[in-house]
């Protein structure tokens, strides 16, 4: 792993992509740490990890530095985030990378396997609408293995509570705020470094091309995603972790 054969530092640029994602989730590491011990505590330490959005890997890099025998399928439809990840892993026999885009019926049909024992994403899937994250979740719901887990840990919005959702978000960007003018780079500025950079500037201008500019899905509740899981057909769901703005939920096949 490190850098690749046109010299680019694919390490340096997976670090940044974590830096730059810190700046909205200052505990995204916390989340991390608990997705990877609920891991542990459900399926082990030697799972089959579906690393579902993977973006840059940082899912992956973060379980097999934990669990060096854990093998990971990532799959993502970006191919600026999926050059770093791929030039990242090189060589990691334990790694597989897929493009493949999520809305797709037929997607899954591009997986290696047919089965895993966890499925791992993170702040992600607010990128889809609540009835295409509700078809996913059912096709989710067939590749985990009985006994095994889905995780999603995201921006998860409760609307019965506005007033103290408004505190937070008021707070979160104060504090962000804070940290902007103290250097922290920003999506945006992220993207512009990225397509500066040759080796990352066509993969970058295709991302947008598929994409566009960034525009958010839905950030439907906790009580959301754990309804709509167990009628895909997970036995039970529910929070694991919870920020006073995000939170990771587990869903037990």
């Amino acid at each position: 792993m490190g850098t690749g054969t046109a010299g680019t530092d694919w390490q340096a640029w997976q670090q940044s992509w974590d830096r730059q994602q810190e700046w909205y989730m200052p505990d995204r590491e916390e989340r991390f740490r608990v997705m990877l011990d609920m891991v542990e505590a459900t399926v082990g330490p030697t799972p089959r990890v579906l690393d579902l959005a993977c973006g840059t890997g940082s899912i992956t890099d973060r379980l097999l530095r934990r669990f060096p025998d854990a093998r990971s399928t990532g799959v993502d439809l970006d191919p600026a985030l999926l050059t770093i990840a791929r030039g990242s892993f090189a060589g990691d026999d334990r790694v597989t990378f897929v493009t493949a885009d999520l809305t797709a019926p037929d997607w899954t049909g591009a997986l290696p396997h047919t089965e895993y024992d966890a499925v791992l994403t993170a702040t992600a899937l607010h990128w889809l609408r609540s009835g295409p994250l509700a078809t996913l979740y059912g096709q989710l719901a067939r590749l985990v293995r009985d006994g095994g887990v889905l995780m999603n840990a995201d921006r998860m919005i409760d609307r019965t509570t506005p007033r103290i959702n408004a505190a937070e978000r008021a707070h979160r960007h104060a504090v962000m705020d804070r940290a902007k003018e103290g250097g922290a780079v920003d999506w945006a500025e992220w993207w512009a470094l990225a397509a500066a950079d040759p080796a990352l500037a066509g993969p970058t201008a295709r991302r947008f091309e598929i994409y566009g500019g960034h525009a958010d899905g839905e950030t439907p509740s906790l009580q959301w995603h754990a309804e709509t899981l167990r009628s895909a057909g997970f036995g039970e769901a529910r929070a694991v972790w919870s920020s006073p703005s995000d939170g990771l939920l587990l869903a037990l096949k």
